[in-house]
């Protein structure tokens, strides 16, 4: 049956002719023809075999958060001077020792916060801050009237450089845009003379570095770096900006490398980039810039920004530390941090956000949580855990050191299976379930799963537990029990049950507790055998429990019971009684597994064996 939807037109072209017999997709009646591929566009003379791919990141570049003018000029709502001010302090506090702090020359917010900084002194002797301002003389004294009396400053002065901004929005050829910047870069100058207080350092970006002609690049880049005499005491930060993506990765690699290699007083410029994630591959090619040559990178936290966003810093810091880099900022409290980004930029962070999101460390598949579970396991096994080496399944970050609990790495829902929910059972309530009891549970939890949609709570999978296992209004209840051992090896036990409201004694003798109990329990008409048994303390001291497991065959059926006691001996014998009653409950063929322990054990380990 075909559905069909009335906004959407099924591809019906022709299949290409050398497409290969298990590709029959066709032609789509989309104007793909329409856009120039990013070849035609720019073109990337390296001039020699490029080497960024054999290289690798090793230490931390400079960051630079620019979520306070780039990303605040992003937002629906820009922020007030307490929410910029919030996360100012948040940026210090992490480490950051460059911050972009606004547009002081086009908006009165952004000139109120930037002399805040400056005349209520908040602004840590060895944190710099970061001026945004285009090439015109009256926005750049308005940008050095801002920044007077604060101690380290850097002036960013930008301008587009791309032929359709040249020829769209300027209106200049490269030989007029040319002089334009560099008499901007004359009036940073005069303004640098002019300034009171501390130190000023400059940085230049061509706006749309990107789709610019890679020599008209490096000819204004080198212009602006003689203008201000870059060398390596005071040098100058030359930012090249993705402004908007328009390749793959690679080729912003390749441009940065040319640019790296080719910069004039190259020592005296710290390289720097600034990528957006129009194509979605931002961290990509902030990743590959660094391979490429670049010492700096700008972004967001969280990749706030025009359009799709600009780099997201915490996933970029964070992919080196998991490398085993250290990123240079603190991100032990990675809740606090998005805490205080969403209030700032009243947006929320996506839950599958890298590292950050609630679910980024949940599993609910079950061969997942099954894999988890027993590397963790592992993992604690280790002398030291919280310095030893870090390699559980489908963790790559160990969400203790983003302040992140293991309660929320399980979660139990339809797909999930035997591992996730016994992991759950056994940190929530202490439960260690023997293997063949966890996939007989874990159908009983999906069958419920499947019935509403929705994922199990921790308190809800400890009800099911209960209702299968531990329920109190079973219709065979231990009463009391006696035992002997007159020493002969054989173990002697008096049993009162109740049965229906029917008051049982029953007598049996076996060679230990377990097996007097099924004798006294044949005596009293209940047949049973026990297959498996398995019992642990939950707790330590005087006043400690016991947990009991026993997988018994009933009435030609298999099941498991489990009961909680006071005494291993009471939690043992209510266990036999578990299994015994869930035949009884007519809630076990609804919701239970019937099977013998081999069917059990393959069922397990074709769920340990199925891929992601």
């Amino acid at each position: 049956m075909t559905v069909s939807f009335p906004t959407l037109r099924t591809p019906d072209g022709p299949v290409p002719p050398d497409a290969p017999s298990w590709n029959r997709q066709r032609g789509s009646r989309m104007p793909y023809d329409r856009y120039r591929p990013a070849h035609e566009r720019v073109d990337v003379p390296l001039g020699g075999v490029r080497t960024w791919p054999h290289h690798r990141i090793e230490q931390a570049p400079l960051w630079v958060p620019v979520d306070l003018r780039d990303g605040n000029q992003a937002l629906a709502e820009p922020m007030d001077p307490a929410r910029k001010q919030r996360m100012f302090d948040m940026f210090v506090a992490m480490g950051f020792k460059e911050i972009e702090v606004g547009y002081p020359s086009a908006s009165r917010t952004d000139f109120a916060f930037v002399r805040r900084l400056a005349e209520e002194g908040r602004v840590p002797d060895d944190v710099t801050v970061v001026v945004f301002t285009p090439a015109r003389r009256d926005l750049i004294d308005r940008t050095f009237e801002a920044i007077e009396g604060l101690p380290r400053t850097v002036v960013h002065m930008y301008t587009a450089t791309a032929p359709t901004w040249r020829n769209v929005v300027l209106g200049h050829d490269r030989d007029e845009l040319t002089r334009l910047i560099l008499a901007g870069g004359e009036d940073v100058l005069r303004g640098a003379e002019r300034h009171r207080g501390g130190e000023v350092r400059f940085e230049f970006s061509p706006e749309v570095f990107n789709m610019t002609e890679p020599d008209y690049a490096l000819e204004v880049c080198d212009a602006m770096t003689r203008l201000w005499d870059a060398r390596p005491d005071r040098p100058v930060i030359v930012n090249l900006p993705a402004t908007v993506e328009i390749a793959t990765p690679n080729v912003y690699a390749d441009q940065i490398e040319y640019m790296h290699r080719n910069l004039a007083r190259r020592d005296g410029v710290v390289l720097s980039v600034h990528p957006h994630n129009d194509r979605g591959t931002g961290v990509a090619c902030a990743e590959l810039a660094l391979l490429a040559g670049a010492q700096r990178v700008e972004g967001c936290l969280f990749g706030n920004g025009e359009r799709t966003g600009n780099v997201c810093l915490v996933t970029l810091a964070l992919n080196l530390y998991t490398q085993g880099v250290d990123p240079m900022l603190d991100f032990s409290d990675i809740d606090e941090i998005r805490r205080t980004v969403e209030y700032c930029n009243r947006l929320p962070v996506h839950e599958r956000q890298p590292y950050a999101g609630d679910l980024v460390h949940t599993a609910f598949s079950g061969t997942h949580q099954d894999a988890i579970k027993k590397g963790l396991a592992r993992h604690d096994a280790q002398p030291s855990p919280d310095r030893a080496p870090w390699d559980v399944p489908y963790l790559p970050i160990d969400p203790h050191d983003l302040g992140r609990s293991y309660e929320a790495v399980i979660r139990v829902n339809s797909q999930s299976g035997k591992g996730g929910v016994a992991y759950l059972l056994q940190t929530g309530h202490g439960l260690d379930l023997p293997r063949r009891m966890q996939i007989e549970f874990s159908r009983a939890v999906q069958t419920v799963s499947d019935e509403d949609g929705q994922e199990v709570s921790a308190k809800r999978l400890w009800e099911l537990f209960e209702r299968e296992y531990l329920n109190q209004d079973a219709p065979v209840r231990l009463v009391s029990h006696s035992s002997v051992e007159p020493g002969d090896g054989a173990h002697h036990l008096t049993i009162v049950l109740d049965v229906d409201g029917t008051r049982v004694t029953a007598t049996g003798t076996g060679t230990g507790p377990i097996a007097a109990f099924v004798d006294a329990l044949a005596q009293a008409g209940i047949g049973v055998e026990v297959l498996d048994f398995s019992e642990h303390a939950l707790s330590e001291g005087h006043d400690s429990v016991a947990a009991a497991y026993a997988e018994c065959r009933v009435n030609g059926r298999v099941r498991w019971g489990a009961a909680l006691g006071a005494s291993t001996l009471n939690a043992s014998l209510r266990a036999v009684l578990s299994a015994v009653n869930r035949p009884w409950s007519g809630e076990g063929d609804e919701v239970g597994v019937v099977g013998a322990p081999e069917v059990l054990d393959r069922v397990g380990e074709e769920e340990d064996a199925v891929g992601a």
